[in-house]
């Protein structure tokens, strides 16, 4: 038998929260955090819209429970702040007997400060700390050292895909055995090298992103930290934390059909979405909503509402982008949004699609447009899909054994004697 794989922890900052609970109030009350930004410096502050985190780097420096210091870029205290909540909701120590793993994604990784000194690495021999920090794997290796994980650390990029395919990576390492949990997620922060390829690509849109809309016109690009706490049973049973979901299915596939687009007819996601749902043993139907990767741009929208059609036919279940709450958070993006299905599942509501108003004439496809609460949600299907065409779908679910509404109230692996 595989092993089971829970989630028994959640963190979360982005645009809409600077933690879990936070970011759950928003999305109840529809309050989207996209706006002008004030922390990042930039000629087009006055254009574009994004989902910035409404902070200061001397505040984030605060909510990460550290002394302002030299060499913390704003990315790195953004995964600090997410990765500590979800290990402090947890009974989170290192314990020799737990093989204990640490997956984190990024795709700018220091570049917010890195880019401050970039002129002066050309113009002079002095050599800046935030130099030294600029790689990707920087955040990933400052997090570790503060939580003391050691048994296995890595670091993933794959564009919008990355935190996802941490997840996935993370389900895969305790499904093998290999780990007992893990720590899996992502973080991103604006930069203004981010800001202007995008803009360079003209896929930025200057009013609040429209996902699934005719009048759909880009992206807002965001930023954030999220991070889940993955446990095998045996970890479980030694930690006695308490389930939130299960993830029992995942996939990936990678098309590679061009270096931005996505192809025209879905062939990525499709087989991303099979695949999680074979390995989950579910039909179809009993997907109860699925979280869209939905960006807003003309292709991706497309493309991942044609997948959809053809895996599920006629009979398609409640979807809706999130994106248009928290920004599109790229590496950050799958674990951002795997956390906001979670919270779907765990208090039984769909979340709106905000700014939908007009159905795409290509799609018979038509986004949820206002909260639905009272749901009945056993199966959440999260998409997340990357350039590249690095495509990755997860798959989260009540545990079999566990009780609607509110569940769990005990955990549902009990300890024997």
């Amino acid at each position: 038998m595989p092993r089971r794989i829970y989630i028994t922890g959640l963190g979360i900052i982005s645009s809409i929260g600077k933690n879990l609970q936070e970011t759950f109030s928003s999305l109840m009350q529809g309050n989207s955090g996209i706006r002008h930004p004030e922390h990042l410096g930039t000629t087009l502050r006055s254009e574009i819209l994004v989902g910035e985190v409404n902070a200061s780097l001397e505040e984030l420096f605060a909510l990460a429970g550290l002394p302002v210091q030299e060499g913390f870029s704003r990315n790195a205290l953004l995964g600090i702040i997410a990765a500590k909540e979800a290990t402090s909701s947890t009974s989170f120590k290192i314990d020799p007997a737990l093989r204990t793993g640490l997956i984190s994604a990024t795709t700018v990784g220091g570049m917010d400060r890195c880019e401050l000194y970039y002129n002066d690495f050309f113009t002079n021999d002095s050599k800046n700390i935030y130099l030294e920090v600029y790689d990707c794997a920087d955040s990933t290796e400052k997090i570790a050292n503060l939580l003391g994980i050691r048994n296995f650390i890595t670091t993933i990029s794959t564009a919008c895909s990355s935190s996802a395919n941490a997840i996935l990576l993370g389900a895969r390492l305790i499904r093998s055995g290999r780990l007992d949990r893990v720590l899996a997620g992502g973080c991103e922060s604006l930069t203004r090298f981010h800001l202007n390829g995008f803009n360079s690509l003209k896929i930025l849109d200057k009013e609040p992103c429209k996902p699934f809309d005719d009048r759909r016109n880009g992206i807002n690009l965001g930023e954030g930290g999220a991070y889940i706490m993955l446990e095998s049973e045996e970890s479980i049973l030694r930690t006695d934390n308490r389930i939130l979901c299960e993830i029992i299915g995942w996939g990936n596939a990678c098309e590679a059909y061009h270096q931005t687009a996505s192809s025209p007819d879905g062939t990525g996601a499709y087989l991303a979405m099979k695949k999680a749902l074979e390995m989950s043993g579910l039909k179809t139907e009993e997907i109860n909503y699925i979280n869209a990767h939905g960006t807003g741009t003309d292709n991706n929208d497309l493309s991942e509402g044609r997948a959809i059609e053809q895996l599920f036919g006629s009979k398609i279940p409640p979807v809706s982008s999130t994106k248009p709450f928290t920004g599109h958070t790229t590496s950050a993006a799958g674990a951002t949004e795997a956390i906001i299905s979670i919270l779907a599942l765990m208090h039984q509501v769909i979340w709106p699609n905000l700014n939908f108003r007009v159905p795409m004439k290509e799609l018979s496809l038509i986004p949820v447009d206002r909260l639905l609460t009272g749901q009945l949600i056993r199966n959440v299907l999260s998409n997340s899909f990357g350039f590249g065409g690095n495509d990755t779908s997860l798959i989260f679910a009540k545990p079999m054994d566990g009780n609607l509404p509110g569940y769990p109230q005990t955990n549902p692996i009990q300890k024997n004697g």
